[in-house]
């Protein structure tokens, strides 16, 4: 497929203005107006919740955040700690998603980012797809009267490098794969043996929010280095950011069905008009357009020279733009908002905005600095008004961001976790990243993970209209 290529700028803005309608029917997300009044910004500057200070954790009494005054938080599903079934619950928590409520207890599905350094499922059989690799998802109910864990319980496993995902209108979680890798692939695992990968890795599986997951790869959403999905319930199309430096792409998967995204249906991959290479270069305010050209082979995740770029330079070849590690994806109120990790010219991070409805694409915001912010990753839509943003930077310490409605950026959370034998962990972890956010249904709890060693977190407190 091939297009003739026009100006890529329809209009400059350095306001946000009019971009940021954010809105998720499930929540009844209210609008952000915008992100940041001025590309210029060297510093936080919006108050948010006020000043940040560590607080003891109700459940082991250790400090392991730092929150504004007046809220308090709840760790549980720690790394090691025994799952329903007695096995231990593995590590590298990373994406998670909300999947419903019942009378206060609320479903949530985290990943397991376990790469190489574990041998073997931690799932049952019909929930394992290769059997001895050990990433894969865990299903937790959280008690919100109580403020307590009722079950952690293994859902899908023999995945690789499960980062982060997205939740479905259907009230399922995809967990994406961050790795392209072929079965008969040799590599050596933990326990120092090398063994042959009885399966390919790549894809994405879908979890329900009880039971086990079928461990099939939705194979029309393509073999790359995912990072995260978001399905837009109005068309039922899946958004897809792809992980990878220095070169990735940003996908739509339009299902043969809505819902049913084991029939297959076309992955494409966004074209902005003119811009082959969105990566650094451009302003805050840009506006393009957009064309999407299709990805001819999907299952072909390996590029030519072997490695993990095959989907996105198929996509080039068409005549597909290139972004850089994006990450995070959301759809709100007709506009899907996805982050580039690394993009922009100080290399500390992008996030764009597209617009279904008019096939527009837009540069809303681009970190000048790391005083700003830096390396943002999964994003969620706040019931208030504005986005959560997690961190996952180079930094010592990784933080919480929210995003206002009326443009302003500030801490929310710091990670503040120093461990001496607790859990026979030692040392300092504050700088491991945040990840998989996400809100109760309610909109008073907000959920996320501490990477290493792994454990959610449950924050509740005096919300505000207009914060996050």
């Amino acid at each position: 497929m091939s297009f003739h290529d026009d100006t890529p700028l329809i209009s400059r803005r350095r306001l946000l203005q009019g971009c940021l309608g954010l809105g998720a029917a499930a929540l009844g997300l209210s609008p952000v107006g915008r992100l940041l009044a001025q590309a210029g910004h060297t510093s936080l500057e919006h108050p948010g919740y006020g000043p940040l200070a560590p607080v003891k954790d109700q459940a082991t009494g250790l400090p392991l955040l730092q929150l504004p005054q007046g809220f308090s938080y709840t760790t549980f599903g720690w790394e090691g700690q025994a799952l329903s079934d007695g096995r231990p619950c593995p590590g590298k928590h990373d994406g998670m998603g909300v999947l419903g409520a019942e009378g206060g207890v609320v479903t949530l599905v985290r990943n397991h980012e376990v790469k190489y350094q574990q041998v073997g499922s931690f799932a049952p059989a019909e929930a394992t797809y290769d059997p001895d690799c050990a990433g894969g998802t865990v299903t937790l109910r959280f008690d919100t009267a109580r403020g307590e864990l009722l079950e952690a319980r293994p859902s899908l496993s023999g995945t690789l490098v499960n980062c982060a995902g997205g939740t479905t209108p259907w009230g399922s979680w995809l967990s994406c794969e961050e790795i392209v890798s072929d079965a008969g692939d040799r590599v050596r695992f933990g326990d120092n043996a090398f063994r042959r990968l009885a399966r390919s890795h790549g894809f994405v599986f879908e979890v329900p929010a009880h039971g086990l997951a079928r461990p099939e790869p939705l194979l029309g959403l393509g073999q790359m280095k995912h990072e995260a999905a978001s399905v837009d319930p109005a068309t039922g199309i899946v958004y897809l950011t792809e992980d990878h430096e220095p070169e990735a792409g940003f996908y739509r998967f339009l299902p043969a069905k809505p819902g049913e995204l084991l029939r297959g249906g076309r992955l494409q991959m966004l074209r902005a008009e003119g811009v082959p290479d969105l990566r650094t270069g451009r302003r805050m305010g840009e506006v393009f357009k957009v064309r999407w050209v299709d990805i001819e082979h999907p299952e072909q995740g390996r590029d030519s020279q072997g490695g993990p770029a095959g989907l996105s330079r198929q996509g080039v070849a068409n005549g597909a733009s290139l972004f850089t590690r994006l990450e995070g994806v959301i759809v709100g109120d007709g506009r899907v908002f996805f982050t580039s990790t690394s993009g922009g010219n100080a290399g500390c991070g992008q996030l764009w905005c597209y617009r279904p409805g008019e096939e527009t694409l837009e540069l809303v915001f681009e970190s000048p600095s790391r005083k700003v912010l830096d390396y943002p990753d999964n994003i969620i839509l706040s019931p208030r008004g504005g986005l959560v943003i997690c961190e996952d930077s180079e930094q010592p310490v990784q933080r919480l961001y929210g995003m206002t409605g009326d443009g302003g950026l500030f801490e929310f959370c710091r990670n503040n976790v120093v461990l001496d034998g607790f859990r026979g962990f030692d040392g300092d972890f504050r700088e491991e990243e945040w990840a998989g956010a996400c809100f109760s249904p309610d909109g008073q709890w907000l959920f996320a993970n501490v990477y290493e060693p792994g454990f959610t977190v449950a924050i509740t407190g005096p919300w505000k209209p207009g914060l996050i």
